[in-house]
């Protein structure tokens, strides 16, 4: 699969929940000087998962190679610079000096250019080699970025149903988004700034040692100083800096949860409510972010008269050194730059080693997700079963099935359902109707017993061949960011425009996409708002007739639609499921009268089988459950 491969056109049309309570999951940072040196999550395993992102890195290994020549060569030519300039500033001054004492005419300022066009010419090459590190990191880390969102996309399609029962949706999205996004970043900055601020720090002392050990030694004296009041700045506004982030998530929280349940706020008169409770959590996250802000703006400052206070003993002593001949002016001019760029890496590397922890961190999330469990392989394509021309005959065998090993949800589940039969489940909630469904379709595979499909275990089917054999109509109800054309022929994308409009006819959504703006070119928009809940009902009705499945699946296809729709509805799926081996799923028992064979679920257990008017007869479960449908409630006694 290539690198660049394209993502797909369609974006899920349901409102994505679930982030909004990370910290920071919107970007909220701080603007701080230290805010990336706070602490932030630290990895289970930092070695482990370090190795696994230096393996995942290894087919970048020229690239990260060359990327490094070029950051040291570019600091290197970046320090040699104010060595340069104080020669220059030395010739200047000498010359300057013996033309007052009259021995010269002044300065020799072909020297002084020669010296310039140098520095020049070395600041320009620098350039030119963090302009071309940063482009080859650039490459680097938003390919990694790239291939990291693929291998994930492609999980979340080998994962099995179970693991998503047990992850939030707006983890997976995280991993996608925050996570991959904090490697990216980290990959852009964090390996050049290793690189730079190691070799400027090495190569700035060993230039400071090079012009006069003394001041280097003075200067090395504020070191433990800076480190210091780092560290102290940072402990105390750490806790800060983590309330801060975590009541970011509160807020965007309450935000999304508000915008989202808007209707809902306005009719119970919630506002008051809403607004009362945002004003608490934003008072916080304002008190929060301005200790912090307040605690890492003292840091520059701080950094600043530590450093200003070594700029003074530096200059006393090179005035001193100068005064005896020891030292010249353009080497205390020198020096003083050096001292500059010499906390500058201390700050960094503070800085680095934080970022490095997070991106650990995030890359142990991914890692995680891409190392997790995945549904059972399909059998070899030599020995798959072929799914075309074999009989729709349906049996489930002693199907015993459960979510986890501590609850079964279907104990001992045996059925056998002929060609062309319509097969309605009853039961109460939580029976194990929708279980079935899901265990025929092999979205789980049961625990024990056996699913035949014409006579062949489901299990001996690739999934994809499976699954070409049945088309669902779902209670709940799943449309995408696309044209409403586009999401009826979703998965079938060689129909034509009168394939479309003749599976919306039948499925009764004509008549209601003509009067939409746009007709069936309009877009659904990201939420779906756009049209109401039966509307989306209708669509992925079409969608299954414009499949034309040979097995059909119905759970609760009706519930959103009105009576008048709902009949017509029932004789045009009437009509579907003629000479097709079809699932009914139902609560309003009425509807499905004319199945030729009733499953009453209880418990995980047929307790009932046959027709409607034999279930009746037997005046058991069945006939419990739908005469229940049609009793009314005993008049209130009138008060006293």
């Amino acid at each position: 699969m290539s690198d660049k491969q394209q993502p797909s056109s369609f974006r899920s049309a349901r409102p994505f929940r679930g982030m909004a309570g990370r910290g920071g999951g919107y970007g909220g940072r701080g603007r701080g000087p230290v805010q990336d040196i706070i602490v932030g999550e630290r990895p289970q395993n930092f070695k482990g998962t370090l190795r696994k992102l230096l393996r995942y890195l290894g087919r970048y290994k020229i690239a990260l190679a060359a990327v490094m020549v070029f950051a040291v060569a570019s600091t290197l030519f970046t320090i040699i610079g104010p060595r340069l300039l104080g020669n220059a500033t030395t010739e200047l001054f000498n010359g300057i000096m013996a033309q007052i004492a009259g021995s010269n005419s002044g300065p020799d300022f072909g020297v002084i250019a020669t010296i310039l066009l140098s520095v020049l010419a070395l600041y320009g090459a620098s350039a030119l080699f963090q302009f071309i590190q940063g482009l080859l990191m650039a490459n680097v880390a938003n390919t990694v970025s790239y291939r990291l969102r693929r291998d994930i996309d492609a999980k979340i399609m080998r994962l099995p149903f179970s693991y998503y029962d047990k992850v939030a949706t707006g983890d997976i999205m995280s991993y996608i988004t925050n996570d991959v996004d904090a490697i990216n970043q980290s990959l852009s900055q964090s390996i050049t700034q290793v690189v730079t601020s190691t070799t400027t720090l090495i190569g700035v002392i060993v230039m400071m040692f090079s012009i006069s050990w003394l001041m280097t030694l003075v200067a090395l004296l504020t070191l433990p100083l800076s480190v210091g009041i780092i560290s102290f700045i940072v402990k105390k506004s750490q806790r800060h800096f983590n309330r801060q982030q975590e009541y970011l998530g509160v807020v965007n929280g309450q935000v999304e949860e508000n915008y989202g349940a808007h209707t809902v706020v306005q009719a119970f008169n919630g506002q008051q409510r809403a607004l009362s409770n945002f004003q608490r959590d934003n008072d916080t996250l304002y008190t929060a972010a301005w200790k912090a802000q307040f605690l890492s703006g003292l840091m520059m400052p701080m950094m600043n008269f530590v450093g200003n206070i070594g700029y003074v003993l530096v200059c006393f002593i090179g005035a001193w050194l100068a005064g005896i001949g020891s030292l010249q002016v353009g080497d205390i001019q020198a020096f003083i730059q050096y001292m500059r760029s010499f906390q500058q890496p201390i700050v960094q590397a503070a800085q680095i080693s934080n970022v490095v922890q997070q991106t650990v961190a995030a890359a142990e999330r991914v890692f995680t997700f891409l190392e997790a469990d995945e549904e059972c392989p399909d059998p070899p394509a030599q020995e798959a079963a072929d799914p075309h021309g074999i009989h729709t005959s349906v049996t489930f065998e002693q199907v015993r099935f459960g979510y986890s090993p501590q609850k079964t949800v279907i104990h001992d589940f045996s059925a056998a359902i002929a060609p062309g039969q319509k097969v309605a489940i009853v039961g109460p909630t939580g029976a194990g109707k929708t279980t079935l469904v899901k265990l025929l379709m092999r979205f789980y595979d049961v625990n024990s017993g056996a699913i035949q499909v014409g006579g062949i275990d489901n299990r001996r089917f690739k999934r994809d061949d499976l699954r070409s054999l049945f088309g669902m109509v779902l209670q709940d109800t799943w449309l995408f960011s696309a044209s409403i054309a586009d999401n009826i022929r979703f998965g079938a994308t060689d129909v034509s425009d009168d394939e479309v409009r003749q599976a919306a006819r039948i499925a009764q959504a004509d008549h209601f996409i003509n009067t939409l703006p746009g007709g069936y070119d309009m877009l659904i928009n990201e939420e779906a708002s756009n049209i109401s809940q039966g509307q989306k009902q209708l669509l992925t009705i079409a969608r299954a007739v414009l499949h034309n499945p040979r097995i059909l699946i119905l759970d609760e296809a009706t519930s959103s639609v009105d009576t008048r729709t709902e009949l017509l509805l029932q004789k045009a799926m009437d009509n579907l499921m003629r000479d097709r081996t079809s699932f009914v799923i139902a609560h309003r028992l009425s509807t499905i009268k004319n199945a030729d064979l009733i499953l009453v679920l209880n418990n995980g257990d047929i307790v009932e089988q046959g027709s409607h008017d034999h279930l009746l007869a037997a005046d058991g479960f069945y006939a419990e459950l739908y005469n229940s449908q049609f009793e009314r409630d005993s008049p209130t006694p009138p008060l006293d």
